[in-house]
């Protein structure tokens, strides 16, 4: 079984790999380019004119096996139909930026499709003891005289989606940092996701794990420093929209993924309520990421991409070998040294000024 997945995983590499290289010379065709000179933005890190549009060939890398190899239920089509919102929406800001609350916008719908398609978050485990019931909370309105009933189960499940789509991109500022931890986070899902196997259930759900890891261990090495394309604004959303929805399906769910990706979401976090009490929009682009101070302090971004695919991979072995209340302790001491750090570069330190050409 296991090399079933393993198979599955290999050929969804090699479509990502192999289609990367077209998608490069279609997007500088079409000038779907991130250029600094014509759009300047606030958390850029590179030089020069880089490819954008690198969502598609993840995006054929993971659902080209899924449509020819997989049996397709409800819940994949409303997978797809959410992936294909983040997709289209992508490339249209990869050729022109757009508004970040049209982008939210879409994000939410993205979410929306999946949520209908029947995922969403019944519950939760408390690793400290009992379980968390969210679907037998409900709230019903009068809607022009019909009865809408919201359930918890679903509000919650949007609020996932939406804030891991999102954040993992936020963490994908320097060359391969982004496909590196998210393929490490979905092989991870999915190795746990085995303990289960027994379930029918589960087999589509690890499948989709060890895809989705493949797809971007294919992208990977034309992303890596130098890199030759970017991800682009869907590629971005597209890995987190992807491991927020394995986190659901898979009964390892949110402390594996809380777990491995603690240290974009204390980034995400700690920019999320700074731009708040600065008085700013949240979601508005910003510098002031991990990876920015990083690079400001001197690291390469070979480095700042090794450590966030080390820490990935630490938090994945414990993860295999914790259990539930030995990974909240073990993911609060990992955001709690995250957290300090972010706090002692921005508040205590002061760092002397420099240019896109020192963060090379």
């Amino acid at each position: 079984m296991l090399l079933t997945f393993i198979i599955l995983s290999i050929i969804s590499l090699l479509i990502s790999f192999s289609l990367t290289p077209l998608t490069i010379k279609w997007a500088k065709k079409y000038r779907l380019v991130d250029d600094i000179a014509r759009r300047p933005h606030p958390a850029h890190t590179h030089l020069g004119s880089i490819p954008r549009g690198g969502g598609v060939p993840i995006f054929l890398g993971i659902f080209l096996p899924i449509i020819f190899l997989l049996k397709i239920n409800l819940q994949l089509i409303g997978i797809f139909i959410g992936s294909l919102i983040l997709i289209l929406v992508g490339l249209w800001d990869d050729k022109r930026d757009r508004s970040p609350y049209i982008r939210f916008l879409f994000n939410c719908l993205a979410a929306l499709a999946v949520i209908l398609s029947g995922i969403n978050i019944p519950y939760i485990t408390n690793p400290l003891g009992g379980i968390l019931h969210f679907d037998k909370i409900n709230l019903t309105f009068d809607v022009l005289g019909i009865d809408l009933t919201i359930s918890a189960a679903h509000f919650f499940a949007l609020l996932w989606i939406v804030w891991t789509t999102n954040i993992v991109g936020w963490s994908g500022g320097v060359d391969g940092q982004l496909p590196g931890f998210v393929a490490i986070s979905a092989i991870i899902i999915g190795i746990l996701s085995l303990r289960y196997i027994a379930d029918p259930s589960q087999h589509y759900v690890t499948a989709l794990s060890f895809i989705t890891a493949g797809a971007f261990l294919g992208f990977l090495p034309w992303n890596y420093y130098p890199q030759k394309i970017m991800p682009g604004y869907g590629g971005k959303t597209l890995a987190g929209f992807m491991l927020s929805v394995l986190a659901i399906l898979s009964y390892a769910k949110f402390g594996t993924a809380l777990f491995v990706l603690a240290v974009p979401m204390t980034d995400a976090a700690f920019i999320f309520f700074r731009r708040i009490f600065s008085g700013s929009s949240p979601v508005k682009a910003t510098s002031g990421h991990l990876h920015h101070h990083l690079l400001i302090i001197g690291w390469s971004k070979r480095r700042i991409a090794l450590f966030y695919w080390s820490i990935s991979l630490i938090a994945g072995f414990l993860a295999l070998v914790l259990s539930p209340k030995q990974k909240l302790f073990a993911a609060l001491l990992i955001v709690i040294i995250i957290f300090s750090f972010i706090l002692w570069v921005n508040f205590f330190k002061k760092l002397p000024e420099k240019t896109a050409n020192d963060m090379e």
